[in-house]
C-alpha cells in the first residue's frame, strides 16, 4: 500500500512542477515590457545595451546573453548595469543555467525598478533546484505585496510556490494552509489552470500523511477540471494520477481506460511538439532567406547611396565655388561703385571748397580794401573837421569791420568742425540773457539802418545746448537779418514750446526773403553752399548753423517768401527733469 502511494506521490511531483515552477513565464508582463521598451529608447547610442534590449523582447536569449554581456564589460550607470544583467540572468534561466542565473540576480540592486521580480525569480530557481528552504524567504517577501495587474505575475502562484516548499520539507500544516489559500485566491480569479494543479498538489498532500479519503476527490476534481482545458499536459498529468489511483483500488478496467487516455493525450502532446518544432524550422528558414535578400538589398542601397553621396557632394562643391565666385565678383563690382561714388563725391567736395575759399578770399579783400578806403574818408572828413561825415563814416567803418569779423569766425568756427576739433558743453541755458547779449552787439547797427528790433521771450525759457556754438549762431542768423533789411525795417524774435516739448527760436525779419528753390538749397545735405546771388557771402553762415545746431541735438527751418521777409526758426531741446 504504502509503495503505491509513494508511487503516485512522485508521478504527481514529477508532472506538477514544471507547471507550477516559474508561473508567469508565459504570462505577457505588460508594465516590464513597456518598460523595456522605453530605456531601449533611452539608451539608444549604447548599441549593445539596446541589442540586448531588443533579443530580450523577441525571447532570443542567447543573443540576449551576448550583447548584455559586452554592455557589462564597459563602464554603465547602476540603471543601465541592473537592467543588462536582468537580462543576462533572465536567459540563463530560461536556458536552464540556474546557478548562473542565480549569480546575475543576486548582483541586482535595490535601486533596480522591478527588483520584486527578481526576488521571485530567485525563489522560483531555488524551488527547482530543490533548495526548499533557502526560497521560502523570497516567496515570504513576495507573498506580502498586494496582488494587482500591474505586478506581472499573480500573487496565488507565489503562495501556492509556498505550499511546495513546506511540502516537500514535510511541514504539513504550514502547507496545508498555504495550498488552500493560494487555492482560494485562484478560485476567486476562475484561473482554471492553476486550480487543477492547486487540486493535485493538495491530493499529493494528503497522500503524503495516509489521507487517501481527502486525497482521492482532489484527483478527481484535478480530472474532471482538465475536460475544460486545452492544456495537453495538464491532462495528461490528470489521467495519469487517476490511473494510478484506480490500479490502488484495483479497478484495473477502469485504470486501463486512464492508461489510454494518459497515452493518447502523451502522443498528442508529442505530436502538437512535433509540429510545433516543424514550424519554428520553416519559420527559421524562411527568416533565413528573407534575411539573405534584406543584405542583398541593403548592400545594393549602399552602393547607390555611395554613388549619391559622391554626386551629393560634388554638386554641393561646385555649387560652393559658384556661389563664392559670384559673391566675391557682386564684391568687387559693389566696391567699385562705392569707390567711383567716394571719388566723384570728394572731387565735388574739393571742387566746391576751391570756389569756397576763392569766394572768401574775394570777400576778404573786398572788406579790407573797403575799409582802407572807409579809413581814408575818415582822414579827409577829419582835416576838413567835417564832423557829421565823419560820424556817418565811423558807424560805416564799424559794420565793415564786424562783416569782415564774422566772416572770419566763421571760418575758423568751420574749421574747427570740419577737424573734429570743436567741444560742445551741454548745459541748461536760460534763453532771454543769451539773447540780449548777442543783441547789443548790433543795436548800433540797427540804429543806424533804422531798423526797429523786439525780443518776445518768456524770461523762463530754458534751453539744452552749448554756450558758444549757440551764441555763434544766434549771431550768424541776426546778422543775416540785418544784412538782407531794409532801413525803416522789423526784426523780432519770439519763442515757444512745440507739441514735441522743445522750444523752437524764430528770427524773423522784412527783408527780401528767399524763393522754395533757395530754400531746399540752403536746407538739403551739403558739406558747403555757394550763393552769390542776394549779396556777399558764400553761405558757410547758414551751413556752419546747421552743423552746430545738429550737434546741440536742434535742427534749423526756414519760412520764407521773395520780397515778404524770413522767418529762421531753431528747435532745441529742453534740459531734462532730472538734470
Amino acid at each position: 500500500m504504502y509503495k503505491i502511494q509513494l508511487r503516485i506521490y512522485l508521478w504527481c511531483i514529477a508532472m506538477c512542477l514544471p507547471v507550477l515552477t516559474f508561473p508567469q513565464a508565459d504570462t505577457t508582463l505588460s508594465l516590464l515590457n513597456q518598460t523595456i521598451k522605453d530605456k531601449g529608447r533611452q539608451y539608444k547610442q549604447q548599441p549593445d545595451f539596446y541589442k540586448a534590449h531588443t533579443f530580450f523582447l523577441a525571447k532570443e536569449w542567447d543573443s540576449v546573453m551576448v550583447y548584455s554581456m559586452r554592455q557589462l564589460e564597459k563602464r554603465n550607470s547602476s540603471e543601465v548595469e541592473d537592467y543588462s544583467r536582468y537580462f543576462r540572468a533572465t536567459g540563463f534561466a530560461r536556458k536552464g543555467l540556474l546557478d548562473e542565473a542565480l549569480k546575475e540576480y543576486a548582483a541586482i540592486s535595490q535601486q533596480f525598478d522591478f527588483y520584486y521580480k527578481v526576488r521571485l525569480s530567485i525563489g522560483e530557481i531555488l524551488l527547482e533546484q530543490n533548495k526548499f528552504k533557502l526560497a521560502i524567504p523570497y516567496f515570504k517577501e513576495i507573498e506580502a505585496l498586494e496582488d494587482t495587474p500591474a505586478l506581472g505575475f499573480k500573487v496565488s502562484s507565489v503562495v501556492h510556490n509556498l505550499g511546495l516548499c513546506y511540502l516537500h520539507l514535510g511541514r504539513f500544516k504550514e502547507a496545508e494552509q498555504c495550498l488552500f489559500k493560494g487555492f482560494k485566491m485562484q478560485e476567486k480569479s476562475k484561473d482554471t489552470l492553476a486550480l487543477i494543479g492547486s487540486y493535485m498538489d493538495i491530493a499529493t498532500l494528503y497522500y503524503e500523511q495516509y489521507q487517501d479519503d481527502k486525497a482521492i476527490p482532489n484527483f478527481i476534481k484535478a480530472y474532471e477540471l482538465s475536460k475544460k482545458v486545452n492544456d495537453f499536459a495538464l491532462k495528461q498529468n490528470a489521467a495519469l494520477n487517476m490511473a494510478v489511483v484506480e490500479e490502488n483500488k484495483e479497478n484495473f478496467t477502469t485504470a486501463l481506460n486512464y492508461r489510454k487516455e494518459y497515452e493518447a493525450w502523451r502522443d498528442s502532446l508529442n505530436n502538437r511538439n512535433k509540429v510545433w518544432e516543424l514550424a519554428e524550422l520553416e519559420k527559421k528558414f524562411a527568416v533565413s532567406q528573407k534575411q539573405k535578400e534584406v543584405n542583398q538589398l541593403i548592400s545594393e542601397n549602399k552602393v547607390k547611396k555611395a554613388e549619391r553621396d559622391r554626386l551629393v557632394y560634388t554638386s554641393g562643391i561646385l555649387l560652393v565655388l559658384i556661389a563664392v565666385l559670384i559673391y566675391f565678383y557682386r564684391q568687387k563690382i559693389k566696391i567699385n561703385r562705392i569707390i567711383e561714388a567716394q571719388k566723384a563725391k570728394l572731387n565735388d567736395l574739393n571742387a566746391a571748397k576751391d570756389r569756397l575759399f576763392s569766394i572768401v578770399s574775394h570777400d576778404l579783400r573786398s572788406s579790407v580794401s573797403a575799409l582802407k578806403s572807409s579809413n581814408a574818408y575818415l582822414l579827409q572828413h577829419y582835416e576838413k573837421k567835417e564832423y557829421e561825415a565823419l560820424d556817418k563814416q565811423l558807424h560805416n567803418s564799424s559794420e565793415i569791420a564786424n562783416s569782415t569779423y564774422n566772416l572770419l569766425d566763421n571760418l575758423l568756427n568751420w574749421a574747427l568742425l570740419q577737424t573734429k576739433q570743436a567741444y560742445f558743453n551741454m548745459e541748461a541755458l536760460r534763453l532771454l540773457p543769451l539773447l540780449e547779449q548777442v543783441a547789443y552787439n548790433y543795436t548800433a547797427i540797427m540804429h543806424a539802418k533804422d531798423i526797429h528790433f523786439t525780443i518776445d521771450v518768456p524770461a523762463r525759457a530754458v534751453v539744452f545746448a552749448d554756450r558758444d556754438s549757440l551764441k555763434l549762431v544766434l549771431r550768424n542768423l541776426l546778422d543775416n537779418a540785418i544784412k538782407y533789411t531794409a532801413g525803416g525795417g522789423l526784426i523780432k524774435i519770439d519763442a515757444a514750446v512745440n507739441e514735441d516739448n522743445k522750444v523752437q527760436l524764430r528770427i524773423t525779419d522784412t527783408g527780401i526773403g528767399m524763393s522754395a528753390e533757395v530754400i531746399e538749397e540752403v536746407l538739403k545735405e551739403s558739406d558747403v553752399l555757394i550763393n552769390k546771388k542776394n549779396g556777399t557771402g558764400a553761405g558757410l553762415g547758414l551751413q556752419l548753423c546747421k552743423s552746430i545746431l545738429l550737434k546741440n541735438k536742434g535742427a534749423l527751418a526756414i519760412e520764407s517768401e521773395p520780397g515778404k521777409g524770413t522767418a529762421m526758426i531753431i528747435t532745441l531741446q529742453m534740459p531734462h527733469k532730472n538734470g
